[in-house]
């Protein structure tokens, strides 16, 4: 009882609630059928703060800062793999900052990210449902970093947005925007959708 107590809110929600209204809902006979959030990629594009090829130091501890605040862990920085001369990048320069999350640690960001973040943006008139790739993964993109109450916007330098990725295990866009929806994610309704 105890080990239960100890769950992430939103992942006893979705193991108690979500995935049995789900098997109900798109007749899945086995348990490991059901598809999961498996981890959230937090990324953030810095190629336009290069400056001959390499990153400013500010730049650097600014996003570092801010991704390690939001997330509650190191963020790395990729390198960009090959050389493209129409974006001015070359091999070996750092392209972005990411963090991959996983298990409680992403269901903890899920769940301020849904009901804290997400409700501070401004004009917010729901989440696209046409966002999902062909395996269920769900992407959005933030502005800015402002939208996070731990950010104190007072002592950062300049804004910068982010890059959002919910990756799922055995999943479909229907399945994957059934949970999403369940837990709380708040989308367009369809019909408001088309008519836009």
């Amino acid at each position: 009882m105890a080990a239960s107590q100890q769950l992430p809110r939103l992942r006893k929600l979705y193991q108690q609630t979500v995935a049995p209204q789900l098997m109900k809902r798109f007749g899945l006979r086995n348990v490991h059928q059901v598809p999961r959030p498996c981890r959230i990629v937090v990324n953030c594009g810095i190629g336009r703060f290069l400056e001959n090829q390499k990153l400013r130091p500010e730049v650097r501890d600014t996003v570092t800062d801010t991704l390690a605040t939001i997330t509650g862990q190191k963020p790395i920085i990729i390198k960009a793999k090959k050389s493209v001369s129409n974006f001015k990048v070359r091999e070996g320069s750092p392209s972005a900052i990411m963090v991959s999350l996983r298990r409680d640690r992403m269901w903890h960001f899920l769940d301020r990210l849904i009901n804290l973040t997400i409700p501070r943006i401004r004009d917010f008139r729901g989440l696209k449902v046409t966002s999902f790739d062909s395996c269920g993964n769900y992407s959005l993109g933030l502005v800015e970093q402002a939208v996070w109450p731990e950010i104190n916007m007072a002592k950062v330098n300049f804004t910068h947005g982010m890059h959002i990725n919910i990756v799922f295990e055995n999943s479909t866009p229907q399945m994957s925007e059934f949970i999403l929806q369940e837990i709380g994610m708040p989308f367009v309704r369809r019909e408001e959708q088309t008519q836009s």
